[in-house]
């Protein structure tokens, strides 16, 4: 089957332009700013196919299994067959329960790898991290159509929704997003819309005492990331910077490409990572925390200047889960090893949170 090409015109702008209107006034007027990611995503969907300005301006394809498709939603399949609908593109939003890279991999083959893939999967029973098969993070890691995210709350989800439309269907770059969406409520977090979509962005405001540890936490797993902030300010009186990092994935593809830019200069101005300016020179020791395999995270390591530590799903024993006592301890750990503290603190976190 010949590859699928989608043809953006001075339309598929206007339409993504008018998306983009109608998802920030919902924001302005306060709409859902306690709700989950999925709940959040969902609705706004819903306020794109009601609105005057946006019907008939984007394309929804909603396979999953417990709600069947209304409104303006569509198969995927009709766009083979339309020369006029492939020659004028219109933003696409996928939603869909795929548990594995393969179900994935042929749903985005269906639409040229373009789109939005909205992924409603942590919600359900599964005997795997976050629901996804092993091999589906790897996947998204991989595949360099692809820009994922695990946002946190729904107010990320909404700033992912907007970059997206953005950068794909307003600037035209290539490729799909895809966004993880849990059903958990939010904590009425505010963030910060530009930075949220190039990956990451600081949660706590800058104190007169400097961190000891900076935390990093993506997806749900940022809640017990804040969490074991306050232990360890509570229990053991050390400061720590927390971080919201919706795409690992995205920061360390940036990283990436900029020092590959820097190994090629031919007289240019060095150009610095978004990770780089979040993060800078310091030494500063870094946990990051992710609810898919540590190696997520560990994305992150060869471009960070302090020590760096990456903690996953697979990070501890099969009868051990990952919480805001392993992070803190986690914390402690590298402090130690450090110097920066005794080792018998380790030992004293162990003890008292009982993770031995």
């Amino acid at each position: 089957m010949d590859s699928l090409r989608l043809q953006r015109t001075a339309r598929t702008e206007s339409a993504a332009q008018a998306c983009i209107e109608c998802i920030e006034h919902s924001h302005l007027s306060g709409v859902v700013t306690q709700s989950s990611p999925l709940f959040t995503v969902v609705d706004l969907i819903k306020r794109l196919e009601s609105d005057q300005r946006t019907r008939g301006q984007f394309w929804k394809v909603n396979d999953r299994a417990h709600e069947p498709s209304t409104g303006t939603a569509i198969s995927a399949w009709p766009l083979w067959f339309s020369e006029p609908t492939r020659n004028d593109e219109r933003p696409l939003f996928y939603m869909t329960q795929s548990a594995t890279s393969a179900h994935l991999s042929m749903l985005t083959s269906q639409t040229g790898q373009r789109g939005i893939v909205l992924n409603d999967i942590e919600s359900s029973p599964s005997r795997w991290a976050k629901g996804a098969h092993p091999w589906l993070p790897l996947w998204l890691a991989s595949n360099r159509h692809c820009i994922p995210f695990d946002p946190a709350s729904g107010d990320e989800a909404r700033a992912i929704l907007i970059g997206a439309l953005d950068e794909l269907y307003v600037q035209g770059a290539p490729g799909f997003c895809y966004m993880t969406l849990h059903d958990e409520s939010g904590d009425g977090l505010a963030c910060d819309r530009t930075q949220a979509f190039m990956g990451m962005y600081r949660l706590d405001n800058p104190t007169p005492v400097a961190p000891q540890v900076r935390l990093l936490g993506a997806g749900l797993m940022l809640r017990e990331v804040q969490a074991a902030a306050q232990i360890l300010h509570d229990d053991w009186g050390i400061a720590a910077e927390v971080w919201s990092c919706p795409s690992y994935t995205k920061l360390a593809r940036d990283a990436e490409r900029q020092s590959r830019h820097k190994r090629l200069l031919r007289g240019e101005a060095p150009r610095t990572s978004h990770l780089q300016d979040c993060l800078g020179s310091s030494q500063t020791p870094v946990v990051a925390v992710t609810g898919y395999a540590e190696f997520v995270a560990a994305q992150l390591a060869a471009h960070v200047r302090g020590p760096f530590t990456a903690l996953g799903a697979d990070s501890l024993e099969p009868h051990q889960r990952l919480d805001r006592h392993w992070i803190a301890m986690t914390a402690l750990r590298e402090l130690a090893n450090l110097e920066q503290i005794s080792t018998a603190l380790v030992s004293q976190a162990l003890d008292r949170y009982r993770l031995v």
